[in-house]
């Protein structure tokens, strides 16, 4: 039995619910790529997971939360008599007590709501509903209230109908993608990197225009919502420039490739959290510490090839370049101010040889204290013991250098290496920031006697939405590691100088010519200078 309390909060239930349904409806076809996927990842991040936001996540949740009951049309602020429909949320509100505002005295009316919003107000109407119901006695739905529910029905008629084509559209697409789409639980990224680059002059090669690419697609999964792994697939033609005795310097990010277009799988690492405080780390294939691990260098740090700065150097300290390969590592957030990180990885983990293995073999063993004591500055301590049996210092685990020079990188054949490092950064305002590093690492000789001591450092300006937003502009003065003391056959001091500029042509392209001057290649002075230029351009996808 039904009587007028039911009648008048039915009809306008019915009334706002049309609207709440419409808002609904249209939220939903704004964020269909992200629901049929499953994440929300940021598309413009493709390597390094602490600087990835978290997979799944939901800002719907907390707003829902934060809704609070209301006793009065009155105690919205943004809410009119004028407004078309302020009877019935006078009803809804004061005479029956279920639509919930916000604890701001907002009722946002404008606002397109999510389902858990909209179920939280439905259940409040119906559980009224039923409370009407269980006490009804007197007053039965009546011709004129009929009358009045035929004369609504015809007067929404148009808005019924589009919003009926809006939901059966919505049902149709959303089933098309639910059957072809690639996996609920894995997303695709990828980046493509097209370089003309030139040495004008020092190059042992010569002065000659190079075309380059390389490719990446990243598979991104969640299992848990708060984990994330992470498959890389490379290829690529890039190769780098021939400077005086094999140095390193002057490579560029996009240079890591397999060469001759090989495709491989060239990373695999997962990310998991233990407990609030502890982010962990595996990496299985060519695992690095800057994946992980706080570099303290806004803005001119790549996280993908294609990223910010245009050489390995630039990006950040070369102390995050010491060993690589399998292994692990935690992020330990002690405060809000202050995470220390621990890691070891192996660069023999795969092979069971003699003077090999995961405990045997080439390792480097990781710790770092960095404090942020607000958003716009950090500092970072740094220290890294390794052994290296194989290869240069700075070179990721793989016996193929990455920055400095040939007399930093093999002072010996076996040793091991005491490095330390400090880092930092300060964001003097949203358009300019400064960020800078040291180290020193000393080499052991373990084949025979003596000792080597290395060095680096450089000082970096990032100009972010230089011109206009997405941009970067960016300044790097230092030098790459080189060797103190007297080594054969010179000493003198190889400075880094590098410019780009960054243009954000859209959104996934963004074109960045720089120029790279190396004074004394190879730490001698009769070398000549090497005058590097490129033009990068990055597709992301």
């Amino acid at each position: 039995m039904f009587n007028r309390s039911f009648h008048n909060l039915f009809m306008e239930s019915m009334i706002l619910g049309t609207t709440l349904l419409a808002s609904t409806s249209a939220y939903a076809e704004d964020r269909n790529l992200v629901t049929v996927t499953g994440t929300n990842f940021s598309e413009t991040s493709i390597a390094q997971t602490p600087k990835i936001p978290p997979i799944n996540s939901n800002v719907s949740v907390q707003e829902t939360n934060s809704m609070s009951q209301v006793t009065s049309v009155s105690q919205f602020s943004d809410v009119q008599p004028t407004d078309w429909a302020f009877g019935a949320l006078q009803s809804l509100v004061e005479r029956y007590g279920c639509i919930a505002g916000y604890p701001n005295s907002t009722y946002r009316g404008n606002r397109a709501i999510t389902r858990y919003e909209f179920a939280a107000g439905l259940n409040a109407c119906l559980s009224r509903i039923n409370e009407l119901i269980a006490t009804a006695t007197s007053d039965l739905v009546t011709k004129e209230d009929l009358t009045t529910l035929q004369r609504l029905q015809e007067e929404f008629t148009t808005e019924l109908a589009t919003l009926r084509g809006r939901v059966d559209s919505l049902e149709a697409r959303t089933a098309e993608l639910e059957a072809n789409q690639f996996s609920t639980t894995t997303k695709l990224v990828g980046e493509a990197i097209f370089a003309v680059t030139n040495a004008f002059s020092g190059s042992v090669n010569g002065s000659n225009t190079v075309f380059q690419d390389r490719v990446r697609l990243v598979f991104k999964s969640s299992f848990t919502g708060r984990d994330s792994l992470y498959v890389r697939l490379t290829s690529g033609n890039a190769s780098t420039l021939r400077l005086p005795d094999g140095t390193a310097e002057g490579l560029q990010t996009f240079n890591l490739s397999p060469g001759n277009n090989n495709t491989s799988l060239d990373w695999l690492s997962y990310y998991f959290p233990i407990g609030d405080k502890i982010e962990a780390y595996i990496g299985a294939v060519n695992g690095v510490f800057f994946d992980y691990i706080p570099t303290l260098s806004p803005y001119l740090d790549s996280a993908t090839g294609g990223g910010r700065a245009l050489t390995e150097f630039a990006s950040s300290s070369p102390i995050y370049r010491i060993g690589g390969g399998a292994g692990g590592g935690i992020n330990y957030k002690l405060n809000d101010q202050l995470v220390l990180s621990l890691g070891y990885l192996a660069g023999d983990h795969a092979n069971p040889q003699p003077d090999s293995g995961f405990f045997n073999g080439q390792y480097s063993a990781f710790g770092q204290i960095a404090w942020n004591p607000n958003k716009n500055s950090g500092i970072g301590l740094t220290y890294i013991n390794a052994y290296q049996n194989r290869g240069g210092i700075f070179d990721l685990g793989s016996g193929f250098t990455l920055v400095g020079t040939e007399q930093a990188n093999t002072p010996f054949q076996r040793m091991i290496t005491n490095s330390y490092g400090v880092e930092a950064f300060y964001k003097f305002s949203p358009r300019f920031a400064v960020n800078g590093f040291f180290g020193y690492t000393n080499a052991k000789n373990l084949a025979g006697s003596g000792s080597a001591d290395i060095w680096y450092y450089a000082l970096g300006l990032a100009f972010p939405d230089l011109g206009k937003q997405g941009n970067l502009g960016g300044i790097v003065v230092g030098a790459e590691p080189y060797r103190g003391g007297n080594p054969a056959p010179a000493n003198d001091l190889s400075l880094h100088i590098e410019g780009f500029y960054k243009y954000q042509l859209t959104d996934n392209i963004a074109i960045t010519p720089g120029v790279i001057w190396l004074t004394a290649p190879a730490q001698n002075n009769d070398n000549q200078d090497a005058v590097i230029g490129t033009v990068r351009t990055t597709f992301t996808f």
